[in-house]
C-alpha cells in the first residue's frame, strides 16, 4: 500500500476526510510504525479504529501499527511561523527582507498568504520561481487543506546604521592561505622580496603584492602588437599551476634569459582582475625553490555553515519499499553509520580543469540513511552559467529554461556541505561524482573528504551480472526508478547499497 492508497482509506472517515500523514516513525527493537496523521475536524472513536486498520495494513509484517492523531487548525499565527522559519531555513534573502508583521493569513478555503516587500524586493524575490510553490508544499505537509500565497505591496521604513537583525544571513569565514619559506634564494630582479610563498592552489583572491614560488613548466618569448617583448610563462609548485607575464628589465636581462624550464624561481607580481577574470603579472623574478622534501600541508575547510541558506533538506518517507523494514537485524555497519547517497548531472564528462574547461553540475540529488533507513532527501537544479548541449539535454530531461533561475553552485555547495556533515559518502561509479563535488567544494573553502562508497565496486565484489550499470542493479533488486535525474538515481542507489550491504552482512573493507 502506498501513500495514496493509505491516504485514501484513511480519508473515508468522515472526521479524517482532510487528513495529512506528517510522519512515520519505525522502531525496529519494539517492532512498531508509528503513523502521526493531522486533521483539523473533530474525530471519533470510529475514526480512529479507521486510521487504526489503514495503518496496520500498510505496515508490513511482522510490525505492529500505531496512530497519533493531532488536531490541528491552521491559524494565522501557526501559519505566519511556519513561513517564517521556513524563510529563515532556506532563503535568507527573503527571510532578511519579510518580518512575521510581514505576513498576513486569512483563513479559508484555501488559506491565503500574503508576503509584504516593497518594490525593490519584490524585483528581486520574484526571481525565486519555486518561493511559493516550496512554501505551499510546506504547509500542505503541516495543515490540512489547501494554500494559496502572492506578494503584496508594502511601504517599508528604512532600516537606521547600526540597526542589527538577527535574521541576517551569517558572514562567510574567508580561509587563511597556505604558505611555505622559499629556499636556496638568488637575486636576479631584486634582493628585498617576501621569502615566504603562497601555495599556487590558494592564488584565488586580488593582490598587488603576491609572491609565488614553482618550477618553470613553461617559458616562451612573445612581443605586444606595439613590438614590446615580454616573456609568458608556467610555474607549478605541487598544489597547482600559475600562467603569468613578465616584462624583462634590461639590466637582468641576460640572467632571465638563462632561465629555462626545470629551473625553481619565486616571483612577486599582482593578482588582478581582467574581464571578470584573475591574472597574475609578475614584477619580480629571482631564483628560489620550496623546501627540500616539501609536502603541502592540507588546507583547512570552512567551518561547517549554521544554518540552510537555499537548499534545505526534507524528512524523506517511502511506501513503496516497504521491505525496507523487513524482518532480520540489520548489519551493524549499516545501523551505528550514517550515509549520505548521492548523485550529479552534469554538462558532460570533464571532471579535470587540466584536461580542458572543467564541466559544470546541473542537478544534486541526495537521500540520507540514518539508522539503516532513508530519513531525508536534499535535492535541486544548479545554474551552470553555461548553454546546455542537445545531447545533454536529451540524455537528462533537463533544459536551459529549468537552470536559468536554479541557485549556481557556489550557493549550493556550503548547503550540501552541511548536509553530508559527519556522514560517509555513497555514489554509483563514486569516482566520477567525487571529483565534481570535490573540485566545486574546494572552489569556495569546503573539503569533502570522508570516505566514499562506490556502488558499482560493491556490486563487482559479490554479484556476477552482464554489467554493473544502474540500471541493471536496480533490475536485479527489483527498485523501479527514472533514470538520468539526479533525485531519482540517487534514491535507487540507496535503496540498492542497503540491499547489498544487508547481503555482504559489513561495510567494505578500506
Amino acid at each position: 500500500m502506498n501513500e495514496q492508497e493509505f491516504l485514501a482509506r484513511v480519508r473515508g472517515s468522515e472526521g479524517l476526510r482532510r487528513a495529512v500523514l506528517r510522519a512515520v516513525e519505525v522502531d525496529r527493537a519494539a517492532k512498531t510504525c508509528l503513523f502521526e496523521l493531522v486533521t483539523d475536524a473533530a474525530y471519533t472513536e470510529e475514526d480512529e479504529r479507521t486510521a487504526q486498520e489503514a495503518a496496520q495494513a500498510a505496515a508490513p509484517a511482522p510490525f505492529r501499527a500505531e496512530v497519533k492523531l493531532i488536531k490541528l487548525v491552521a491559524d494565522a499565527q501557526l501559519v505566519r511561523g511556519k513561513i517564517r522559519d521556513f524563510l529563515a531555513a532556506t532563503r535568507s534573502a527573503a527571510a532578511a527582507c519579510i518580518a512575521a508583521e510581514d505576513i498576513e493569513v486569512t483563513a479559508g478555503e484555501p488559506v491565503r498568504f500574503t508576503l509584504g516587500v516593497d518594490a525593490t524586493e519584490r524585483m528581486f524575490l520574484e526571481r525565486d520561481e519555486r518561493l511559493f510553490p516550496d512554501l505551499i508544499r510546506m504547509l500542505s505537509r503541516n495543515f490540512c487543506g489547501s494554500f494559496e500565497g502572492a506578494f503584496a505591496d508594502k511601504v517599508k521604513e528604512q532600516r537606521t546604521a547600526g540597526e542589527e537583525d538577527e535574521d541576517e544571513p551569517p558572514v562567510q569565514q574567508a580561509l587563511p592561505v597556505r604558505t611555505f619559506a622559499v629556499t636556496d634564494f638568488e637575486p636576479i630582479d631584486e634582493p628585498d622580496v617576501p621569502r615566504l610563498a603562497t601555495y599556487i592552489a590558494d592564488c584565488d583572491f586580488q593582490s598587488s603584492s603576491l609572491t609565488v614560488c614553482g618550477e618553470i613548466t613553461y617559458i616562451q618569448e612573445r612581443e605586444t602588437q606595439k613590438g614590446k617583448r615580454y616573456l609568458r610563462m608556467a610555474i607549478n609548485d605541487s598544489t597547482g599551476t600559475l600562467g603569468f607575464s613578465y616584462f624583462p628589465r634590461k639590466r637582468t636581462e641576460e640572467k632571465i634569459s638563462a632561465l629555462k624550464t626545470g629551473d625553481w624561481i619565486v616571483c612577486t607580481g599582482a593578482n588582478e582582475l581582467y574581464n571578470g577574470s584573475l591574472g597574475y603579472t609578475a614584477r619580480f623574478i629571482n631564483r628560489g625553490r620550496a623546501p627540500e622534501g616539501f609536502v603541502p600541508e592540507k588546507r583547512k575547510s570552512k567551518p561547517v555553515p549554521a544554518r540552510y541558506m537555499r537548499v534545505a533538506p526534507e524528512h524523506f518517507t517511502d511506501y513503496n519499499q516497504l521491505n525496507l523494514f523487513e524482518q532480520g537485524a540489520l548489519p551493524d555497519d549499516l545501523v551505528r553509520n550514517t550515509f549520505v547517497v548521492f548523485d550529479l548531472e552534469t554538462t558532460g564528462l570533464n571532471t579535470s580543469p587540466a584536461s580542458g574547461r572543467m564541466d559544470a553540475i546541473t542537478e544534486i540529488g541526495a537521500v540520507k540513511i540514518i539508522g539503516g533507513e532513508i530519513r531525508e532527501q536534499f535535492s535541486t537544479l544548479v545554474n551552470p552559467e553555461r548553454k546546455l548541449e542537445a545531447d545533454v539535454v536529451k540524455l537528462t530531461g533537463i533544459t536551459d529554461d529549468m537552470v536559468k533561475d536554479a541557485p549556481k553552485i557556489a550557493e549550493v555547495i556550503p548547503d550540501f556541505y552541511k548536509f553530508c556533515d559527519g556522514c560517509l559518502l555513497v555514489a554509483h561509479n563514486a569516482p566520477f561524482d567525487s571529483k565534481f563535488i570535490r573540485y566545486y567544494g574546494e572552489a569556495e573553502g569546503y573539503m569533502f573528504e570522508q570516505k566514499v562508497y562506490d556502488t558499482v565496486s560493491i556490486a563487482q565484489s559479490f554479484l556476477y551480472l552482464n554489467n554493473y550499470k544502474l540500471n541493471t542493479l536496480a533490475d536485479h533488486y527489483g527498485v523501479v526508478f527514472r533514470h538520468h535525474r539526479a533525485a531519482d538515481d540517487a534514491l535507487a542507489t540507496a535503496k540498492i547499497f542497503i540491499e547489498m550491504i544487508k547481503a555482504k552482512k559489513c561495510l567494505p573493507k578500506a
